[in-house]
């Protein structure tokens, strides 16, 4: 039979684009807090406008957060420190619209249960090193590499506003290819044309040989196509040019579209919230079971109701690959994982200021020592057991 051939698409946005720059804002108060009060209660929320910064939410805590202080720092160091970017560290006002979370969650909590309900989803597979789909960690890649080569002057018109979007040929289920390589760079005027509608060709090449092509290396061809600020322009962007919330980026921060999302976000939720932490655990989970070579590809779907511990459900779907039954699996996973909200968080060791270093190029597939369900120290074992 012939290969069958498909196309699958993710994407990525850098740490200046307005959403990340709330995910970001709301993960920090939450570092802030972890470092005074590693017992603190968050739920954080931010919203950024024209000029202005909201930030909600529930928080119960002894800590204390210098709120303006805080928000300035960070839009200042993803860039934002000029005028002509149309958003400022500097000048843009801030408000404070935090209060203290329900005690009839805490009473749950306060247990040792989960702090919502829901369904958590964890992935890996075999398609790079990272154990990660390939469309999502080379979208991840290019916004990395817009910002890299943003503050090192390597490109300087570039501003701190981005998105990636890659497209992989898959042949019988293996990447081979990259057909679409799509990047929208804030950029300032002074790589316009004459007419000022259109980024100059000589522009436009230096990107796709700066940002595109260390990234994307051998897996380009003749056959694959450049979409570089495809309006013709990208000056007006961050939050002069479109909102930001927390959490509308969740395909961005895990797995890309190639799996189903568990539907809550994380940033801004301290590891009581399972949403945050379960889907950290279910992550960790899937990847080991990948490195021990019992699978090619692993998903797992956790459930849990507020208030209690122990997950309602577990379910597994090897996609065809698993090398045990999915019975003996499960039970491996019940020894070798913690699945309560308490034995995740000392797990993975979650109550610490790790937090706003996730809220920008994803979750999953990092190297950063902090990111503690990227580990696979569990891999021998289980594939000793299996």
């Amino acid at each position: 039979m012939p290969a069958r051939k498909y196309f699958f698409t993710s994407e990525s946005v850098t740490e200046g684009h307005p959403d990340k720059i709330c995910d970001q804002i709301s993960d920090a108060v939450l570092d802030e807090l972890m470092r005074q009060d590693t017992h603190a209660r968050v739920a954080c929320e931010a919203f950024v406008t024209v000029g202005l910064v909201i930030v909600g939410g529930e928080i119960t805590t002894t800590g204390y957060v210098d709120l303006p202080r805080l928000v300035r720092d960070l839009v200042k160091d993803i860039g934002y420190t000029e005028p002509k970017l149309g958003f400022s560290g500097d000048a843009c006002a801030i408000l404070n619209a935090i209060g203290t979370q329900s005690p009839d969650i805490a009473q749950g909590v306060d247990t040792g249960g989960a702090g919502d309900q829901g369904l958590m989803i964890g992935y890996a597979c075999r398609e790079t090193p990272e154990f990660m789909p390939m469309p999502i960690m080379l979208s991840h890649k290019l916004c990395r590499q817009l910002a890299e080569v943003r503050k090192k002057k390597i490109l300087p018109y570039l501003g701190p506003d981005g998105k990636s979007q890659v497209t992989v040929e898959y042949e019988d289920g293996i990447p081979k290819r990259v057909d679409t390589v799509i990047l929208a760079c804030q950029h300032t005027e002074e790589i316009l044309d004459t007419g000022g509608r259109m980024i100059t060709e000589k522009a436009r090449q230096e990107i796709i040989a700066k940002v595109v092509k260390p990234v994307i290396g051998e897996l380009v061809d003749d056959r694959t196509k450049y979409f570089i600020n495809a309006t013709g322009k990208f000056v007006i962007g961050g939050p002069q040019s479109d909102t930001g919330m927390t959490g509308r980026k969740i395909i961005v921060d895990t797995y890309g579209g190639t799996v189903p999302h568990g539907g809550g976000a994380f940033s801004g939720k301290d590891p009581t919230k399972v949403d945050r932490s379960a889907t950290y655990a279910a992550r960790y989970i899937a990847k080991n079971v990948v490195a021990a070579g019992l699978a090619e590809k692993l998903l797992i779907q956790l459930a849990y109701v507020i208030g209690v511990a122990d997950p309602v459900s577990i379910m597994l779907n090897s996609f065809g690959t698993l090398k045990i039954p999915h019975e003996r699996l499960e039970k491996l996973i019940r020894k070798h994982f913690e699945l309560t909200p308490g034995g995740i968080i000392n797990m993975l060791d979650l109550r610490r200021p790790i937090y706003r270093d996730t809220a920008a190029y994803g979750h999953f597939g990092r190297t950063e020592r902090s990111f503690t369900w990227e580990r696979t120290d569990k891999a021998e074992d289980l594939k000793k057991e299996a």
